[in-house]
């Protein structure tokens, strides 16, 4: 899996289609994602030491890695890993077919 922990992607199917988030964690076993403020669902609660009325809670669930796609922090594009180096640096293709190394951190 590619997409690492404070990427900031753009989800490009299912019903959050077009929003932007970044990643808060990453199930590797899974190949799973967990992006800020994407796939809310509502999680029921029982009543603990921490929450002592529980309820209904708003919560982030995963989604598949393969429903995200890498954003350009700089210019705000779509990015396609380069399959070829990946295991050596994070390049990535552009639509024009150029590589260039960015700086994703």
């Amino acid at each position: 899996m590619f997409i690492k922990t404070g990427d900031k992607v753009r989800v490009i199917s299912g019903k959050d289609k077009g929003k932007e988030g970044t990643v808060t964690k990453t199930i590797a076993s899974k190949d799973r994602v967990i992006v800020e403020g994407v796939n809310k669902v509502k999680k029921h609660t029982k009543a603990s030491s921490t929450n002592p009325n529980g309820g209904i809670v708003d919560a982030e669930a995963p989604i598949h890695v393969s429903n995200v796609m890498l954003i350009d922090p700089s210019t705000n594009e779509q990015l396609e890993l380069d399959s070829k180096s990946k295991m050596v640096k994070r390049f990535v293709t552009q639509r024009n077919r150029k590589k260039r190394l960015i700086n994703l951190a």
